[in-house]
């Protein structure tokens, strides 16, 4: 791509900044030249002090580990674009019995906090990493039980007369009643600490990213725990308690949906559904009210975590209740435990009106249904998807239409089996991008590689594009295929021409999985890979302090600059972040999406 042509100074000023040229000055130096040619590119002169750093590195020690605990994380909180934060894996081990290990990270400079997470077969316990440390004796809360909670002294009763469904109302199914209790059941619970609500809501709000931007069901799907398999089995040992903890409808602005809405819960034995039609069994059910939730939210109440109250589920037996039949707050071993929320929204009815299952199957006439048919959940879409954080399980529900799965958030505790449903986090991704001749356009796409730290002694490399047409020699990365002297059109199979740098463009990504040491990082200089143009006989490694930008590595999932085009106009934060290293520091999160390399089949 830098073929080295000769341009009269004279004419220099002709040119565009994204023309591959040098500047032959024979009566300056080198690095002069350089400099004259940065500032040309650029247009501006970038802060002598800048060392083209976005990532930081340390260590942490994570101490008091359990013997069941198998594996530990680090894992970065950062916030995103559009002001939604997710969680990245930096690096992680096993524990083999120890009760204290150190692990080191490379993380984005700008992370909202560093978090440890304490790994076992069934759950997945989160702690803050404070001063180096994280402590599992400092971890979030664990799970609670009934005997937390002072359960009502009346027997709850059923009310006078069941309700009809608004599926029974329109003609949807023949039979579906909906029992409300004399007794009211709630009781006060014990809100959680702020350290807890903390990692509540970074666990969830990055799984679950919030807006009408994001589509969370196949996350959903991905737990294998929706419509027939999710139902929670009784215990029958203790009460089921639910809490509601928050809610997001953005209040009046559109009709209070969820504090004008309601939780049933049904519940039926596995054996009840043999030789029966499951859908229509479970529509015909008893539905009973859990909770009202304008009798617990505000009803301005919005974006808030706060456990404040808690309800009972009361088991009625296995028959149609009647006028006034007792229930208990102890369930039987082995029922299954359905819950669905009812829109009641007043405003623009009845299209915001209906019964929303976590059980998708029965959704199939709901989800084609005014205001709720633009959800994306298709015909039998789950509305609830289940979590467990820090061995508290969640229910987090889409009662909406933007299918992010965050609108309603109630914990389930009590007589239950434990439901190991723990989110997967990605690894952190890491995006080296190389200019390869000294006097170039910085495009920064000459060698794109991109690294993810797996664990404490496996890195995977993926070179992901070659825009040059000299000879690109790898160097520094110590594998089978991507390794120390190969060239990068090689690799690829391919002659001297651009590659995944022309939109368009396709060329399948090479990946390999690689040993390191334990004390591996990327900002190491001893372990950061860099190039060779050959043609031109110039060694490019990531640039240092008062250096110009010909190599940077980015903590993030980059996309590069398209062919020709510089970084500035690419991404148009890049000068200001140049000229002072506290400003614009997430440039790189904010692509110009003409100027940058997008995979059009899945390579990336």
């Amino acid at each position: 791509m830098k073929k080295s042509v000769f341009y009269f100074l004279a004419c220099l000023f002709s040119f565009s900044s994204c023309i591959k040229h040098e500047l032959p000055d024979y009566q300056r130096t080198e690095k002069e030249q350089i400099k004259d040619n940065v500032s040309f590119v650029f247009g501006v002169d970038f802060d002598e002090n800048q060392d083209w750093c976005t990532t930081t590195a340390g260590e942490v020690k994570i101490i008091n580990i359990p013997f069941d605990v198998k594996k530990v994380q680090i894992i970065a909180y950062v916030e995103d674009t559009d002001s939604t934060t997710s969680l990245f894996v930096l690096n992680e081990c096993d524990t083999n019995g120890m009760s204290e290990v150190s692990l080191n990270y490379d993380a984005p400079k700008n992370n909202l906090g560093l978090l440890a997470s304490f790994i076992s077969d069934s759950k997945k316990t989160y702690s803050f990493v404070e001063n180096g440390v994280a402590d599992y004796a400092s971890r979030a809360m664990t799970r609670s039980s009934a005997s937390d909670y002072t359960l009502p002294s009346a027997t709850p009763k059923i009310a006078i007369s069941p309700i009809e469904s608004y599926a029974m109302e329109r003609g949807w199914i023949d039979k579906e009643y909906l029992y409300t209790m004399y007794d009211y059941r709630k009781m006060a619970a014990n809100d959680y600490s702020l350290t807890f609500k903390e990692i509540l809501r970074s666990v969830i709000f990055s799984y679950f990213k919030n807006g009408r931007s994001y589509n969370n069901l196949p996350l959903v799907k991905k737990s294998g725990f929706y419509n027939e398999n999710a139902y929670p089995i009784t215990t029958g040992d203790e009460p089921i308690i639910v809490s509601p903890i928050y809610k997001c409808d953005k209040a009046k602005q559109y009709g209070n949906e969820v504090w004008n809405s309601e939780l049933y819960y049904y519940y039926f034995k596995e054996s009840d559904l043999e030789g029966k039609n499951p859908v229509e069994y479970i529509s015909h059910l008893p539905k009973y009210r859990a909770i009202k939730f304008n009798e617990h939210f505000g009803e301005t109440e919005d974006d808030v975590i706060e456990k404040r109250n808690a309800f009972a589920l009361v088991y009625f037996g296995d028959e149609t209740p009647v006028s006034g039949q007792e229930g208990t707050f102890h369930f039987p071993k082995g029922y299954k435990i359905g819950f669905m929320v009812r829109a009641n929204t007043v405003s623009e009815a009845p299209k915001k009106q209906g019964e929303l299952y976590g059980d998708g199957r029965l959704n199939n006439k709901i989800n084609k249904w005014p205001n709720f048919s633009s959800s994306k959940l298709g015909t039998d879409g789950p509305r609830v998807a289940w979590i467990t954080i820090s061995d508290k399980l969640f229910m987090t529900w889409e009662s909406g239409t933007d299918t992010d799965f965050n609108d309603i958030i109630l914990e389930v505790e009590g007589g239950i089996e434990p439901i190991p449903i723990i989110p997967e986090l990605e690894c952190n991704t890491y995006t080296f991008c190389f200019e390869d001749t000294k006097l170039g356009d910085y495009d920064m796409n000459d060698a794109v590689i991109k690294a993810e730290r797996v664990d404490e002694t496996t890195v995977k490399y993926s070179i992901i594009a070659c825009g040059a047409y000299d000879e690109i020699i790898l160097r520094n990365i110590n594998g089978n295929i991507i390794k120390d002297g190969v060239e990068l059109h090689g690799l690829f199979g391919k002659g001297m021409e651009y590659i995944n740098t022309v939109q368009g463009q396709n060329d399948a990504i090479v990946t390999e999985i690689i040993k390191v040491d334990k004390d591996f990082s990327f900002l190491n200089e001893s372990t950061q890979p860099y190039i060779e143009n050959k043609t031109k006989s110039n060694i490019v490694k990531l640039s240092k302090k008062g250096e110009d930008p010909h190599g940077i590595m980015i903590p993030f999932d980059f996309r590069h600059p398209l062919e020709r085009v510089c970084i500035k106009d690419a991404y148009k934060e890049f000068n200001s972040w140049g000229k002072n290293s506290i400003i614009s520091t997430d440039w790189y999160k904010r692509p110009e999406d003409n100027c940058t390399f997008k995979f059009t089949n899945g390579n990336q």
